[in-house]
């Protein structure tokens, strides 16, 4: 089987694989990988595109040929001459992987220039297009800053709804988790439309014996028995029809928590051995508690949380302190046009790899060991801006009012445990969460 690669060094984590063969594979999400490779293919009789060669100025340009250059110069940091060769590379017929590969690095250009709208129309093609999995923009750390932006909100929002526009793809994936949350929702609306139509039928066949019993006659039926049967018919249609809206509503909330939950659980967390993670290779092992507000705020509650570190070590917590800027209202640009909130902070830049592979070596039981070593009381937050916008979206959910300081509780899980305003009381947490080695422990995994 040819195989052809697109990758990027470890400044950019953008990479692409595909492979061409007689059939049409489902296309795959973008990998990351340290080192940059060439296209390179093993049989070029299945190949769209012209076998590789050593790179010479006489030899005209192609797709492929196109998006490698286009990665080594965004590599070296010229971001401009970067996207002309994205560009291009669309131009030149490329194959479905090629124009995936070009599309989306070409996002990731526009995203480190602070081109969000220009990064949103590319990522909305690729997603609608050429199956993108929307996953692959949750975790590249190449769009941080896209992910901090309006732009992406919208971007989400509309992966979240689905449309002709952007695709279903991320829409049927959220709606499996949901299933899998509520299993029942399904035989609920199947007999909600059932009783409806059944009522329905019965209200099409009562109305007529409604109009003869109120002109009366010989053989009219009585008045009030007819009445009553198209009062409890027409009531039900209109219970059942209610119910069925409300349990649309439910969904629709449901999905747009699942939403904020995928997103929560790619937010990176910086140890203290200076370790990058996400959230997510954190389950099972902890309970992040997020303290989100002022300066003298979060300080105050780190300070209370020190008389009980012993106990909330026990019980696997994770202090993450976030902190509201003074100027948040006016969010300041940030060096490179990268816009967020205040002054530019210490982002790692690049972030280590968190593919798919990684997690799965994560999941190993001498991996987990080495990781619950590195993790003591408290870690920070990598790439405020995104976790900002995530408590934002989490305060317009409960009703809160953004910016206000708050605290979230998470579960084992990475699920949200509860949320409340102000600064937690440390004794009720400690009241309130069981220790790691007990029953209601093992069940909240």
């Amino acid at each position: 089987m040819a195989a052809a690669t697109i990758a990027v060094n470890h400044y950019h984590h953008c990479l692409l694989r595909f492979s061409s063969i007689t059939t049409t594979p489902p296309l795959p999400p973008p990998i990351r990988r340290k080192t940059r490779l060439r296209f390179s293919l093993t049989d070029s009789s299945t190949s769209s595109s012209p076998p590789p060669r050593e790179t010479s100025t006489s030899l005209p340009p192609t797709a492929e040929s196109s998006v490698n250059l286009g990665l080594s110069l965004f590599s070296k940091g010229r971001v401009k001459e970067a996207l002309v060769q994205f560009d291009t590379a669309l131009t030149l017929n490329p194959n479905p992987m090629e124009a995936q590969a070009a599309l989306y690095n070409k996002a990731c250009c526009h995203a480190f220039r602070g081109e969000e709208e220009k990064a949103a129309d590319s990522l909305r093609t690729v997603l609608r297009e050429y199956n993108l999995k929307f996953g692959t923009i949750l975790n590249d750390p190449d769009l941080a800053s896209f992910r901090a932006s309006s732009e992406f909100k919208k971007l989400q929002e509309e992966a979240r709804l689905g449309g002709e526009d952007i695709g279903y793809s991320f829409r049927r994936d959220l709606k499996l988790i949901s299933e899998v949350q509520a299993p029942f929702r399904g035989v609920r609306r199947f007999f909600y439309v059932a009783f409806t139509a059944a009522a329905g039928i019965s209200t099409f066949f009562t109305i007529p014996r409604l109009f003869r019993a109120i002109t009366g006659g010989d053989d009219a039926p009585d008045l009030l028995e007819t009445t009553g049967n198209a009062a409890i018919n027409i009531g039900g249609i209109i219970v059942l029809v209610t119910l069925f809206l409300w349990d649309n509503k439910k969904e629709e909330e449901q999905l747009a928590q699942i939403t904020r939950d995928e997103t929560l659980s790619r937010l990176p967390l910086r140890l203290s051995t200076n370790r990058v993670v996400e959230l997510v290779q954190l389950r099972d092992t902890v309970r992040p508690v997020i303290l989100a507000g002022k300066k003298e705020a979060v300080a105050s509650a780190m300070r209370k949380c020190e008389r009980f570190r012993n106990e909330l070590l026990r019980r696997g917590v994770l202090i993450v302190p976030v902190i509201w800027d003074i100027e948040e209202k006016e969010p300041l640009p940030i060096i490179g046009k990268k816009k967020g909130f205040g002054i530019a902070q210490k982002t790692a830049r690049p972030l280590p790899s968190t593919s798919d592979d990684f997690e799965k070596r994560t999941l190993s039981v001498t991996a987990k060991a080495k990781l619950k070593a590195e993790i003591r009381f408290k870690a920070e937050a990598v790439s405020p801006e995104e976790w900002k916008r995530w408590i934002k979206d989490q305060q317009k959910a409960e009703g809160v009012p953004p910016g206000e300081d708050v605290y979230i509780i998470l579960r084992l899980d990475g699920r949200v445990r509860r949320s409340g305003k102000g600064m937690p009381d440390w004794s009720q947490i400690v009241k309130e969460i069981p220790e790691m080695d007990t029953l209601l422990s093992k069940l909240e995994r």
